[in-house]
């Protein structure tokens, strides 16, 4: 992927939701993010559901970041399970990386082309799991902490309110 910055997102199915492949190297992961639609997706309320994030990104009521110096055993579990859920999107760029060859190295395109080359294998990757090629994606047991939450966000609970009470309540 070379001297560009690619932000994607991904299900727990390895599909790429969200990619944004347009900023230099230099560029800072929150600020592609807070510059995003998706960002501002989330920010204006037309998205329902919660990311998860490193450190490195502000911690937002649908942004879930991991607890910095956690001091109780829950804030522990919860960055543990953080943890063992944010390595799906790892997972997913070697899925990618496995499948097109060409994204191991610097692509030899001109740096507008090499984003949407790696746009499109993006959404052939897509493709190839949403027609079960190399990963099947039966199991679907998902925790939507993202409706038990929504009550604490009414109440005018901001991003730290939210972890506290996710990692209260479930972890």
């Amino acid at each position: 992927f070379a001297s560009r910055i690619y932000e994607m997102v991904c299900g727990p199915d390895f599909c790429i939701t969200n990619v944004v492949a347009k900023w230099p190297g230099s560029v800072h992961d929150s600020r592609i993010f807070k510059e995003s639609v998706l960002c501002r997706e989330f920010e204006n309320g037309h998205i329902q559901g919660m990311l998860l994030g490193d450190s490195g990104y502000s911690l937002k009521t649908y942004l879930m970041t991991p607890y910095l110096n956690p001091t109780e055993a829950h804030m522990q579990r919860y960055n543990t399970a953080h943890c063992r859920t944010r390595v799906l999107i790892e997972q997913t760029f070697g899925v990618l990386k496995r499948r097109f060859s060409c994204l191991h190295s610097e692509l030899r395109l001109s740096p507008q082309r090499a984003c949407v080359a790696v746009v499109a294998c993006c959404v052939l990757h897509n493709i190839g799991i949403n027609r079960g090629d190399i990963i099947s994606n039966s199991d679907d047991n998902d925790l939507n902490v993202a409706e038990d939450v929504d009550g604490v966000v009414d109440m005018g609970g901001n991003g730290k309110t939210v972890r506290d009470h996710i990692a209260r309540n479930y972890f």
